[in-house]
């Protein structure tokens, strides 16, 4: 059923194709080529968006809030196409069945015409066959799981950042090159985000992998600590750890080794690396020598002040995200992922239905003034992973320094 709904999709968005270079274009009158569907109007175009406000994983709050900002600026410089960005971004405190209801909000009654950059991989999976029922863009969803990349299955969902599994294979890699004969721990988050890394990690280690993984231990989001778990893993005798952990848990893991004297080789999972929001509150002592990677260009990294892009970047969080922190990679990332829902709504032109919204995300190829040289972003029909290159990085205790090639290029 789902193959068939997806070979009429496709054969829909051929359809419209062709249909559209058969018309001479210059006899048409411009107001006949304007398609909309609800969410776009001659001077709106609605974007939804669902993010933890509050609860245990608020720190990706920043996320929402720069995402608000950059949409301002647009605004103020006309907006896309003369139409003004009217964002709606909601909170669901990180709980999938309050992603539900957000999402039916967004749809149902706020009438947007997609949903962008929904933060975490349970709340995701908890909306994604009820957008796909509803052919609403499910775009750039902010985790890195792999079922983000099924256009098959779920031709509306598509990612955003490397995935979590190749991610965690080039920890693998390193650890290999570095350490052949490590003693792995892992802490990870019991879903399916702390699972893919695990999965990540298994497969890049390879047949070794049942030897190198001496302990794994796992938290829930509601529990308040980890203490009890760090201690366990300690007492493994590991000498690497692979913390797969969300921000709050990331800086109570970080801290918690260095107050138990647990000094292994520690790589941290890249979506709880940021030096203002979980480096620095775990104490910039505890995190000196951690491992994590990088495919933005981070805030704290001294090699980028002063260069056209960081300035214009700068210059951004001043006068449009005044409350934001200029060393939370956070704020990178979100200017980033806004960049490339304007790149998508730009290449649409006056045809802002759900199904082209899909068809310009699903043909891009182009690079960001703060991605890592190197880096693009790239899709097409069948590659719904845009951005899939990273780089590891080593914290100084002040900062990340980036070291060794580009993965993945």
């Amino acid at each position: 059923m789902k193959h068939s709904h997806h070979h009429v999709l496709r054969r829909n968005l051929l359809l419209a194709a062709g249909g559209a270079a058969l018309a001479p274009l210059p006899l048409r009158p411009a107001h006949a080529q304007k398609r909309y569907d609800p969410g776009a109007s001659d001077t709106e175009i609605a974007i939804g968006n669902i993010v933890p406000y509050s609860g245990p994983a608020s720190a990706y709050g920043v996320i929402g809030r720069a995402l608000g900002a950059y949409f301002a600026k647009l605004n103020a410089e006309g907006g896309i196409g003369g139409r003004k960005i009217r964002y709606v971004s909601v909170d669901d405190g990180y709980s999938p069945p309050r992603t539900v209801e957000q999402a039916r909000r967004l749809v149902e009654h706020e009438k947007v015409l997609l949903i962008a950059q929904v933060l975490g991989t349970a709340p995701n999976v908890a909306i994604q066959r009820y957008l796909n029922q509803r052919r609403v863009p499910q775009l750039f969803v902010a985790t890195g799981a792999t079922r983000w990349g099924d256009p098959a299955q779920y031709p509306y969902t598509m990612g955003w950042q490397p995935s979590y599994q190749s991610e965690a294979r080039v920890y693998a890699q390193h650890i290999l090159e570095t350490r052949p004969a490590a003693r792995v721990a892992v802490l990870l988050q019991n879903d399916d985000y702390g699972r893919d890394y695990l999965k990540g990690l298994q497969d890049g280690l390879g047949e070794r992998a049942q030897k190198m993984i001496v302990a794994q231990s796992t938290y829930e989001v509601t529990d308040p600590t980890i203490d009890s778990q760090l201690i366990r893993l300690k007492a493994s005798g590991a000498d690497t750890f692979f913390n797969i952990t969300t921000p709050k848990f990331a800086a109570q893991a970080i801290r918690k080794a260095a107050e138990i004297g647990w000094r292994p080789l520690h790589y941290l999972n890249s979506v709880s690396n940021a030096v203002a929001s979980v480096m620095l509150p775990a104490g910039a002592d505890a995190g000196v020598g951690i491992v994590s990677s990088n495919y933005i260009k981070d805030p704290t990294d001294p090699q980028w002040v002063g260069t056209a892009e960081h300035d214009a970047w700068l210059d951004w969080m001043r006068r449009w995200h005044t409350g934001g922190d200029v060393r939370d990679s956070f704020n990178v990332y979100a200017y980033s992922v806004a960049q490339t829902i304007e790149q998508v709504l730009r290449q649409c032109g006056d045809d802002l239905t759900r199904d082209n919204v899909m068809r310009q995300a699903a043909s891009l190829d182009f690079t960001l003034p703060m991605l890592l040289p190197g880096v693009r972003v790239r899709t097409s029909a069948d590659d719904y992973f845009p951005i899939e290159a990273l780089q590891l990085m080593r914290f100084s205790g002040r900062s990340w320094e980036r070291f060794g090639k580009i993965y993945g290029v």
